[in-house]
């Protein structure tokens, strides 16, 4: 992440790493390779899942990369992120893993985009809805997360209602699959071995019923975890970025997984500044300078997507020095300790958050001082600032 990139005319922006991409992607295919000799006939599909912004790391550009990798699939939350890639010429099979609107149905029959259907009020959408070619379907069921889903009790329904509509139901089953709801602890597989069973009864009374869908349930966590869950294809989403799913996790196969961040946030002093001791800071003033010392203004805040939880233990790095965050975290602002920068001066570069797990201000350093989830720090990063592969 040391080489330098083109930020001119730009305040903020954030530094992707394709080579660190490429290396998680690598550790994924391998997880999925066929571990049978010979080798099963048909090799497990990998969806990269883009939603959110791909984690806050560009969805447009994180997806080509996809692309370019050789991912078989993306995930992505609704039709307007598949839209979006769509328009910008990704080709790849996309799954709309939230819920799609009744109206815009026609759009991703069109667009060739999957939904995931999960009621019966949505197939019988399907079937009232005016398609220019068929729809894909992934059905969704719930084996124990209770979140989206057909719950076991409505097998025999939904089973039905697919069979009984096939001539007038303009749409096709491609997939079928469904979500673990704890599968980033090892030392308590018992859920996700629960919900497994329940999922074979969906798979073995489909495939009864002649219905041969692509089957898919684990995510990141459950590919580290639960080899035997792979099924037809797997989905993978913060591994991809880098990120453990969960410490425990990490700690359970960091001796034989490395993962590496792709994203790096950066900015720029704007103002340096003495104070005298005594001196108060920041909205409320909430804190009061100990002794004479240096401060600058970095402009990023909030609504860039830097917690205000972080007001007053926030950190960024300038100058390969650790800088705390000094009172509240404005809107568009940051105030900056940096008594210990040599020679501050204004347009010095600020790392404000990325790298890995040995950074003051890795993702998962700085969710962990304000007790949130790294997925959280990383997706909210706002949208309007310029991704930089590189």
């Amino acid at each position: 992440m040391a080489k330098t990139v083109d930020h001119s005319g730009l305040r903020t922006w954030i530094e992707i790493d394709r080579k660190a991409i490429k290396h998680n992607f690598d550790v994924f295919k391998k997880l999925i390779e066929p571990k049978t000799n010979p080798p099963q006939s048909s090799r497990v599909k990998l969806m990269a899942v883009v939603k959110s912004n791909a984690y806050g790391h560009g969805l447009v550009d994180f997806s080509k990369e996809m692309e370019r990798l050789g991912a078989d699939f993306l995930g992505v939350d609704s039709i307007t992120e598949a839209r979006a890639l769509r328009r910008e010429g990704v080709k790849l099979p996309i799954l709309v893993l939230g819920y799609t609107l009744p109206e815009l149905l026609s759009e991703a029959a069109k667009d060739d985009v999957a939904i995931t259907v999960s009621t019966f009020e949505a197939l019988d959408a399907i079937a009232s809805a005016k398609l220019s070619k068929p729809l894909k379907i992934h059905i969704k069921v719930d084996t124990g997360m209770h979140r989206q889903g057909f719950l076991l009790a409505d097998l025999k329904k939904v089973l039905s209602a697919l069979n009984a509509k096939r001539s007038t139901l303009n749409a096709s089953v491609e997939g079928l699959y469904t979500h673990f709801a704890n599968a980033k602890n090892p030392a308590f597989p018992k859920d996700t071995k629960e919900q497994m069973t329940e999922f074979l009864k969906w798979i073995f009374a489909f495939r009864k019923a002649g219905l041969h869908p692509l089957v898919h349930a684990s995510a990141t966590a459950g590919v580290m975890l639960f080899p035997q869950a792979q099924f037809d294809m797997v989905r993978i989403g913060i591994g991809l970025y880098g990120l453990w799913p969960a410490p425990e996790v990490r700690e359970f196969l960091k001796e034989r997984i490395v993962l590496k961040p792709a994203l790096i946030w950066k900015s720029i002093l704007t103002e340096v500044k003495k104070l005298p001791k005594g001196s108060r800071i920041g909205y409320d003033l909430t804190e009061t300078m100990e002794e004479d010392n240096t401060i600058g203004i970095v402009p990023i805040g909030y609504w860039h997507g830097y917690p205000r939880a972080l007001s007053s233990i926030g950190r960024v790095v300038i100058q390969g020095k650790e800088c705390r965050v000094r009172g509240r975290v404005s809107m568009d602002m940051l105030i900056v300790d940096i008594g210990g920068v040599s020679k501050p001066k204004v347009g010095d570069e600020v790392t404000v958050m990325g790298g890995g797990e040995d950074s003051p201000v890795s993702a998962m350093g700085l969710a962990r001082a304000i007790d949130a989830s790294w997925y959280e720090v990383v997706t909210r990063l706002n949208p309007l600032i310029k991704r930089i592969y590189r």
